[in-house]
């Protein structure tokens, strides 16, 4: 096909350079607002003449083969600075060449719904959205410093090359449940949206990256709702949350598989029921190290983690952990990960103190084991009977529920030494005097608080007054101590 009468110079320009694949440029342009005088940002593209103005069905027909291009070429539209006016549309096609607009300002939305094409590059243009469902890239698609004021639609697309979203500012219609919409979308490289800015939420169920997911210094905007909701999300290599990222509104990765997650931004979200939902996970590492303690509840329920570290310093008021297993526990703050364990905002859970007291074990620590089951306890006390807590507190006093066995041996002691005093200064009368021993004091208390009589003191005296009181005290204490001691060993010793 020859040129048209019908295209007006900028247009034949960009027909002249396709074959060749040649970039066009119709005015000069630097991103970032550094455009040379005479040039306009793309954002005031609208105002721009005849010049710099290209229909957007020209761009299609080529990109579509409307004309003839020689063997050993590589044609494409390449295209700087210029008003794309009409729809840009291509649904169900195959594009064999690639399109790289920079710099331009288009008129209304892009439409590739079904398209099978190679590279796609807008990079610092102003549009009005894209369009992309069930695409298919052989190379990537790249909105790297562009200002999309409507939604980046890309649900069942796929990407050979990685999506490159550098710098992307997305700002979703009054119409737009998000402003990035990918479900089961597949990138076979990454998806980078390092200082990226978006406003309305970003929503990737069911989506696989092969690659990693950066998000470094992005920023997810959409209080009190889903800065980012990626149920069951896959990314084989690392998500990174890392630098200045924000998100302002939940992260919700439930049931996500991660290979490397790591989170060091901040996240606030206190008017939603999670700030942070990552329960049902699989992630090797995991480093949740945000900038400041995550606004708003944090759950890692039932997710499989090999390797945990975190920081003391910013961990939230509420995290719940019940059925969270992890392999490994880094960080500081060893020692304080009781406290960490009891911070569910529903109350006690027990799983979460037997995997911590397990993970204590396997890494030697078998005094913090101990001290975790018995936190456990004392955290179980508190949801029981009347009847229930009064024991469970004479079982911490006394033997400290079989943890401290120790305890008991020092209240036997106290009790031993009470009543040899007593019993020493009034002792008790012989009940046959015949044939009764000579009285010791500290035999005699001993007998009272052994269940069984050991040195035949307890049979061959009986106290009168203040002390008989005394004797019957340390009778039931005795028991008491005996019950209690076998009682924890019998907890401690059976089996989890």
């Amino acid at each position: 096909m020859g040129r048209s009468p019908r295209l007006s110079a900028a247009e034949r320009k960009v027909w002249d350079a396709f074959p060749t694949g040649r970039t066009v440029e119709l005015a000069p342009f630097a991103p970032s607002g550094n455009s040379p005088a005479g040039a306009n940002a793309p954002s005031d593209g609208h105002t721009w003449g005849p010049e710099r103005t290209v229909r957007a069905q020209v761009i299609t027909s080529l990109l579509l083969g409307a004309r003839d291009v020689a063997a050993g070429s590589a044609p494409a539209v390449r295209l700087t600075g210029a008003r794309i006016t009409g729809p840009l549309e291509i649904v169900g096609g195959t594009v064999e060449h690639d399109l790289s607009l920079s710099g331009c300002h288009l008129d209304e939305p892009i439409r590739l719904t079904g398209t099978t094409a190679r590279t796609v590059r807008l990079t610092d243009c102003r549009l009005p959205g894209l369009t992309g469902g069930g695409m298919r890239v052989a190379g990537h698609l790249s909105l790297s410093g562009s200002y999309v004021t409507g939604a980046v639609r890309v649900p069942r697309a796929q990407f050979e090359s990685g999506l490159w979203l550098g710098g992307t500012k997305i700002v979703s219609g009054e119409d737009d449940d998000h402003a990035f919409y990918a479900d089961a979308m597949v990138v076979d490289s990454g998806m980078y949206l390092r200082n990226g800015d978006i406003t309305g939420g970003i929503r990737m169920y069911g989506a696989r990256l092969n690659g990693e997911f950066s998000l470094e210094n992005a920023k997810l905007r959409n209080p009190g709702k889903h800065a980012l909701i990626a149920d069951g999300l896959v990314v084989e290599d690392s998500m990174r949350c890392t630098g200045d990222f924000l998100a302002q509104g939940c992260v919700r990765l439930r049931g996500a598989r991660i290979g490397l997650l790591a989170i060091r931004g901040a996240i606030r979200s206190p008017d939603t029921p999670y700030a942070l939902h990552a329960s049902h996970m699989e992630v090797r590492e995991l480093y949740l190290k945000p900038a400041e303690p995550i606004d708003g509840v944090v759950t890692l329920a039932h997710s499989t983690v090999n390797t945990l570290e975190d920081n003391p310093a910013t961990w939230p008021d509420k995290l719940r952990l019940n059925g969270l297993t992890y392999e490994r526990l880094r960080g500081s703050g060893v020692s304080r990960r009781i406290e960490w364990v009891g911070r569910d905002p529903e109350g006690f859970r027990p799983q979460p103190y037997e995997q911590l007291a397990a993970w204590y074990r396997r890494d030697g620590n078998d005094a913090l084991a101990r001290r975790a089951q018995l936190a456990k306890l004392r955290g179980r006390r508190h949801t029981e009977g009347t009847g229930a807590r009064f024991w469970g507190r004479l079982l911490e006093f006394t033997v400290g529920y079989g943890y401290r066995p120790w305890l008991a041996a020092v209240w036997f002691a106290a009790l031993l030494l009470v009543g040899t005093v007593a019993f020493g200064l009034n002792p008790p009368r012989p009940l046959k005097p015949d044939e009764s021993p000579v009285f010791d004091s500290f035999a005699y208390s001993f007998d009272l608080l052994l269940p069984l009589s050991t040195f035949g003191q307890r049979d061959m005296f009986d106290p009168a007054g203040w002390t008989q009181g005394l004797a019957y005290g340390l009778i039931i204490s005795g028991w008491i101590l005996a019950t209690a001691l076998i009682t924890g060993a019998t907890r401690v010793l059976r089996p989890s």
